[in-house]
């Protein structure tokens, strides 16, 4: 059984990037995981993929019309996370603030949390 707890913070235009790659990947009724994984210049890295399968212990919310799922494991670390997508003259990408970051790498998707081992690598 599923636990509904909002963990992420999806913004309408980060909603509407996930919608136009699931639809280019032919994935509309997937839902978003977004997890937390070892690697990068800080030791922690974060993951977003699309998943068709809800482990018992997920937290789930849904918002703008995606659903998202977080495993208990990583709910911690990824509370009150914002995502969104900026758009420049360089491209666009996803964006990721959170506040439970105690330091992070300038690339921009490694961090250091309390409470989460981590091994960092070396920044290429």
């Amino acid at each position: 059984m599923t636990s509904e707890k909002q963990v992420i913070i999806l913004t309408e235009a980060a909603a509407f990037q996930v919608k136009e790659m699931m639809a280019h990947n032919e994935e509309e009724h997937a839902i978003l995981r977004v997890a937390v994984k070892g690697g990068g210049c800080s030791g922690l890295s974060y993951g977003m993929a699309f998943d068709q399968v809800v482990n018992e212990d997920d937290f789930t919310d849904e918002q703008h019309g995606i659903k998202i799922i977080v495993s208990t494991e990583d709910a911690a670390i990824l509370q009150n996370t914002k995502i969104d997508f900026k758009q420049s003259l360089m491209g666009g990408g996803f964006t990721i603030d959170n506040p439970n970051a105690l330091a992070s790498c300038g690339c921009g998707t490694s961090f250091k949390a309390a409470g989460r081992e981590s091994t960092p690598e070396v920044c290429e």
